[in-house]
């Protein structure tokens, strides 16, 4: 049973915050206990909506897969800036937990995929009666609540009403962008990025495969599995992270982490897709040292603390 008491000092604890549905973390997450408790770190899993946590008890709190929050945003946001030693921290948190941040981004002059918002009681004109477009709704997580259209077949586009119309009713809105094709062949790559004494740097990369294969029926079946490989990043796709990282308010120096989803836009540059510093997957087991990096970056957290 984990122990939610005061840590005794000079061991520090952290707190590796998950859901009630993985209450021992994926996998992936796990892989850091080890290099932490090799720096003399003790980190334990702990339920982010468990009352009987004490959180001013560690020393800090690190977001990894609190993946049900998605219904309860407002409740997590709360949640989050009343844990004393949050990383990332909380204002963050509050605004990467919606798309609409993208538009900032883009403000910013980070090349984004192109996205149009639908409010709840908006009436949604289709962007056309061709090509192929993604909808979701702007708080989500993974493919939830997410389906692709080709607004060509006029089944897809009832569907596509029928999404927003959805969406609209739970009172989310709803983000719509042109499905980018490059994905089938090129893939999603997600740069990862770790603190380290002179601030946020650049750890590893992956390539995800195109998941996404039809409209949202809410049903099975409509998704690939998650085909994840190695990758090198580009200097092209550093350079468009960086101008990313850059543009998150506060500036990148105080996150943990970061994940800076790119694809190929229509000229083949990369452009961002989603920018994760709430609870992404960083992939630990996909490049040699990564646990350890995070381990490390965790412990340089910690120190400033002191």
């Amino acid at each position: 049973m984990t122990n939610h008491h005061q840590p005794t000092r000079g061991e520090p604890r952290v707190a590796l915050v998950t859901c009630a549905a993985l209450p021992d973390l994926e996998d992936d997450d796990r892989l850091v206990v080890a290099p932490l408790a090799a720096r003399g770190v003790t980190a334990v899993p702990v339920v982010w909506d468990d009352p009987a946590v004490d959180w001013a008890g560690y020393d800090l709190a690190v977001l990894r897969s609190p993946w049900d929050y998605m219904p309860r945003r407002d409740e997590f946001v709360a949640w989050a800036a009343a844990v004393p030693t949050l990383a990332n921290p909380a204002e963050v948190i509050a605004w990467n937990t919606d798309k609409r941040y993208l538009d900032e981004l883009s403000a910013a002059g980070v090349p984004t995929v192109p996205t149009a918002w639908v409010t709840p009681g908006e009436e949604w004109e289709l962007p056309g009666e061709h090509g192929e477009y993604v909808l979701k709704p702007s708080v989500s997580a993974g493919s939830q609540d997410t389906g692709r259209y080709d607004l060509a077949d006029p089944e897809h586009r009832d569907l596509a009403r029928e999404h927003v119309r959805r969406l609209g009713a739970a009172g989310r809105v709803t983000m719509v962008q042109p499905y980018l094709s490059a994905v089938d062949t090129a893939g999603e790559s997600a740069l990862l990025f770790l603190a380290g004494p002179g601030g946020l740097a650049f750890s590893h990369a992956i390539r995800k495969g195109a998941m996404l294969t039809g409209p949202d029926l809410g049903v099975d079946g409509l998704y690939k599995p998650e085909a994840i490989t190695a990758r090198t990043a580009t200097a092209e796709q550093l350079a468009v992270a960086e101008k990313t990282l850059a543009a998150v308010p506060g500036g990148p120096d105080r996150l943990l982490y970061a994940r800076v989803d790119l694809i190929p836009g229509a000229d083949g540059s990369p452009v961002l897709v989603e920018l994760e510093l709430t609870e992404p997957s960083l992939f630990l087991g996909y490049a040699d040292g990564a646990p350890e990096r995070l381990a490390e970056a965790i412990l340089t957290h910690l120190t400033s603390r002191i």
